[in-house]
């Protein structure tokens, strides 16, 4: 199996749960590994044929900028069906973190794989 990835993709939208939150942009940043196989495009040397990874960066960065969203739960939820759903992906991994929510932490977030990965 191969893996298309993008990593650390920063985006700034309304996330938290606390009224604070609410009112401003914070940044998050996110990080996806997409199953792909890569030998169609390597063969023809093609973007036609590859998983382009700025089509998809493109997306979630529209998405995740008007989106507003409590938990950071739902946001991973929602990137990882648009990533399956518009780009054909059958096994994702998306980490979201978002950079200091906590003190003394850089990065608290949540990873989540969906799909099935193929061997």
């Amino acid at each position: 199996m191969d893996i298309v990835f993008i990593e650390d993709l920063r985006i700034e939208t309304v996330i938290g749960i606390y009224d604070w939150e609410r009112g401003i942009r914070q940044t998050v940043a996110l990080d996806v590994e997409m199953a792909f196989d890569n030998r169609v495009p390597a063969a023809s040397d093609d973007i036609a044929h590859t998983l382009d990874y700025k089509a998809v960066s493109k997306r979630l960065i529209s998405f995740v900028e008007e989106a507003n969203f409590g938990l950071v739960e739902t946001l991973a939820e929602r990137c990882a069906a648009i990533i399956c759903e518009d780009f054909g992906v059958a096994w994702v991994r998306l980490k979201l973190s978002k950079p200091g929510a906590v003190t003394g932490a850089r990065n608290v977030g949540v990873l989540i794989e969906r799909g099935v990965r193929p061997d």
